[in-house]
C-alpha cells in the first residue's frame, strides 16, 4: 500500500447515499468506511458506507488499483472512483434507496487501514454490551442504528429552532460558571484559580439568568441549554443533560401550552409523520393522582383507580377495615374480562409490595359469584356494591390495596404500568400527550420539619390561594405544569413570581430568612424591584425527547458521549486525578473523606 496517497486523495463527488437509476453512466467518487466485503463468481462485493447510506461497489480481483485489494477489511477507510450501473435484474435491493444501482470501481485507494474492532459495526441483529460501547463509544456512533439516532436527534433540534425563530424567540446563552444555588440537587462546583478558597458552580439550568432576561425586556428567550447536575444516576439521568428552555414575558400558562402543543405537532408531524391532535390534552394533578396514582400518567391506556373506602369499612376484613379507620383508604383498579393466572397475580402482588405496600387484595367476578381470597367477605351483597363502584362485570378482575393514601398512589400507579406492559395495553409507536397542571405549592418536608417548594421558590401561586399562604400552605395550588408523553415527563414550567412582596412571602415560607434569601438569590431580588414583568416558561428535557422518538429506552443511547450510571466515561477514563501540580496552582488538597 503506497503512503503517497494518505493526504492527496480523490475527494467524493456523491455521498454514498445519494446515487439512482438516474445516475447510470455517471463516473463518481465515494469515499467512506467498507462494511462488508463478499465474493461472488470471480468479482467482490464492497457494501460502503457513510452517514448518508450505503452504495454496493464492485471490484474487479484481476484489476491494478492503486490500493492493494487483497489487503482490504472491514472498517478500512477507503475512496472509489467508478462508475454507476444499474443493477442486474433479479439483484436489486429494495431495502436500499441506492438498491438498484452498483458502482463499478475503476479504482481504490485505502487513505487508512483499521485494526479488528472489539465488536461488529456492521450487524443489526443483535447490539454489542453497554460497557463495550461506551468505552469504544467513537465505534459504538459509527453503527447505522446510533447513527440514525444522532441524526434524528440533530433533526429535532434543527426544527425547534426553525420554529421558535419564526415565533419571534431569540437564541441567548447563559453562563456556565456561576453562584452556586439550591435548586434540589447537588451542584458541580469549580474553582477559582485567581480567588483562593472561593468556587463557580456550573447551572443546574438556566433559570434564574432566564428570568433576568425577561427583566432586561427580552420577551422570548429560548436556548438549548447544557445542564449539570450532581445526582444519582438511572436510565433517564445523566449528570449533564440538555433542555431546551424557554421563557416568556407578558403572558400565562394558555399562552405556553399554546406555543408547546404548536411545537410538538410540528416535531412529529414533521419528523415522525405522526398527528399530535390539538389541543393537548390538560387534567389537573388533583385528578391525576386520583385516577392514576401518579403526577405523570400513562393515558394511552385506562385502568383508572377506583376508591371504595367506604364499602371496604363495611366488610369482616380486618385488613379493610383497620385502613380506614386509621385514616387510609382502600383503592382498586379493575382488568376488565381478565385471563390472569395465580401466577400472574402473584406477580401483580410482588409489584405492588415492591412499591411499599404490604399486600394486594384481590377478587374475580363471575357469573356463580365472586372468586379469590377475599370472596368470602363479599356477603349480603357486598360483590354487587364493589362490582357498581368499578364499573365492572362478570369476568372482571378487581385489584385492591389498603394503606396510607400515598403508599395506595405508588402501589397502585405500579400495578397499573406492570399491568399495562403485561398485556400489551401501551401499543407499540403510540405517543399521548397530556398537560398535568395546578401542582401543589408547598409540601411538607418531614425531616426537616418545614414547607419545600415542589417545583423551585420562583414559582408563583395561583392569585385565588394566596391567602391560604397564612392559613393552609399545604392548599396551595401553583401555577406550574408539566407535559407528560407516555407516562414520562418530558418537561415542566411555570409561571413566576414577579412581585417582590410575594416572593419574600413565599420564602418566609419556606423557611428562608430575610439574610439567606439575600446572600442566595439577592441578585434577582434586587432586579425584581426594578419593573419585572409578569413572565413564565418551560424546559423540555432535549435528551428525553429525542429518546422517545427514536424509540429507544435510555438517553444513553441518543447522547453521544454520555456517562455511565455511575457518572463516569469509559472512553476517557473521566473523572480522573488532576494531580498534585494542579491542586497547588488552585490552594487545594485532598483530605480523607468522611463517612457520612
Amino acid at each position: 500500500m503506497s503512503s503517497e496517497h494518505t493526504f492527496d486523495f480523490p475527494k467524493r463527488t456523491s455521498t454514498c447515499g445519494d446515487l439512482r437509476l438516474s445516475d447510470d453512466g455517471k463516473d463518481v467518487v465515494l469515499n467512506g468506511w467498507v462494511e462488508n466485503l463478499r465474493d461472488h463468481g470471480g468479482l467482490r462485493f464492497v457494501d460502503f458506507r457513510d452517514r448518508y447510506g450505503m452504495t454496493q461497489v464492485v471490484l474487479d480481483p484481476k484489476a491494478k488499483y492503486t490500493g492493494e485489494q487483497s489487503t482490504l477489511r472491514s472498517q478500512f477507510v477507503v475512496a472509489v472512483k467508478g462508475t454507476v450501473r444499474a443493477r442486474p435484474e433479479g439483484m436489486r435491493n429494495p431495502k436500499l434507496p441506492t438498491g438498484d444501482i452498483e458502482v463499478q470501481a475503476n479504482d481504490l485507494v485505502i487513505l487508512n487501514p483499521s485494526d479488528v474492532p472489539p465488536f461488529e459495526i456492521a450487524t443489526t441483529d443483535s447490539e454489542p454490551g453497554e460497557e463495550v460501547r461506551l468505552k469504544y463509544r467513537y465505534l459504538d456512533l459509527r453503527r447505522q442504528a446510533m447513527q440514525e439516532r444522532i441524526i434524528r436527534r440533530a433533526e429535532v433540534t434543527r426544527s425547534i429552532r426553525s420554529f421558535l425563530d419564526g415565533e419571534r424567540f431569540l437564541d441567548l446563552e447563559t453562563p456556565l460558571l456561576t453562584k452556586s444555588t439550591p435548586e434540589g440537587a447537588r451542584d458541580f462546583l469549580v474553582p477559582a484559580r485567581n480567588h483562593e478558597g472561593k468556587f463557580f458552580a456550573l447551572p443546574q439550568s438556566p433559570q434564574l439568568f432566564k428570568q433576568l432576561f425577561m427583566i432586561s425586556g427580552y420577551d422570548r428567550y429560548y436556548q438549548i441549554a447544557r445542564c449539570l447536575r450532581d445526582e444519582d444516576l438511572r436510565a433517564d439521568r445523566q449528570p449533564e443533560f440538555t433542555q431546551l428552555d424557554i421563557e416568556m414575558a407578558f403572558i400565562d400558562e394558555e399562552d405556553v401550552y399554546c406555543l408547546i402543543d404548536r411545537l410538538l405537532a410540528k416535531l412529529f408531524g414533521e419528523i415522525l409523520g405522526v398527528e399530535v391532535k390539538l389541543p393537548i390534552r390538560r387534567m389537573s394533578y388533583a385528578d391525576a393522582m386520583e385516577q392514576y396514582g401518579c403526577d405523570r400518567p400513562d393515558v394511552r391506556f385506562d385502568l383508572r383507580l377506583k376508591d371504595v373506602s367506604e364499602i371496604a369499612a363495611s366488610l369482616e376484613f380486618n385488613v379493610f377495615r383497620s385502613a380506614v379507620e386509621s385514616g387510609g383508604r382502600v383503592r382498586g383498579i379493575r382488568v376488565p374480562q381478565a385471563k390472569l393466572s395465580r401466577k400472574e397475580i402473584s406477580a401483580c402482588e410482588a409489584v405492588a409490595k415492591e412499591a411499599g405496600a404490604k399486600g394486594l387484595a384481590w377478587v374475580k367476578l363471575e357469573t356463580d359469584g365472586p372468586k379469590g381470597p377475599i370472596a368470602k367477605f363479599l356477603g349480603d351483597g357486598a360483590d354487587r356494591r364493589l362490582a357498581e363502584a368499578f364499573g365492572a362485570e362478570a369476568g372482571d378482575l378487581l385489584l385492591m390495596v389498603a394503606d396510607k393514601v400515598n403508599v395506595t398512589h405508588a402501589a397502585l400507579n405500579e400495578v397499573r404500568l406492570h399491568l399495562g406492559r403485561k398485556l400489551g395495553l401501551m401499543g407499540s409507536g403510540r405517543f399521548e400527550f397530556l398537560w398535568v397542571t395546578d401542582f401543589p405549592l408547598l409540601d411538607w418536608d418531614e425531616e426537616e420539619e418545614r414547607w419545600v417548594a415542589i417545583h423551585h421558590p420562583f414559582t408563583s401561586p395561583r392569585s385565588d390561594d394566596l391567602a391560604l399562604l397564612d392559613s393552609d400552605p399545604g392548599g396551595v395550588r401553583s401555577r406550574a405544569y408539566d407535559i407528560v408523553l407516555n407516562g414520562l415527563e418530558l418537561g415542566g414550567g411555570s409561571i413566576r413570581i414577579h412581585r417582590s412582596d410575594i416572593q419574600e412571602k413565599v420564602f418566609s415560607k419556606i423557611a428562608l430568612s430575610s439574610e439567606e434569601a439575600r446572600q442566595k438569590f439577592g441578585f434577582l431580588l434586587d432586579a425584581l424591584a426594578y419593573g419585572a414583568p409578569p413572565h413564565g416558561g418551560i424546559a423540555l428535557g432535549l435528551d428525553r425527547l429525542a429518546m422517545l422518538m427514536t424509540g429507544t429506552e435510555s438517553i444513553r443511547d441518543v447522547i453521544a458521549f454520555p456517562k455511565t450510571a455511575r457518572g463516569n466515561c469509559l472512553m476517557t477514563d473521566a473523572p480522573s486525578d488532576p494531580g498534585a501540580e494542579q491542586l497547588r496552582e488552585l490552594g487545594l488538597e485532598m483530605a480523607p473523606r468522611q463517612s457520612p
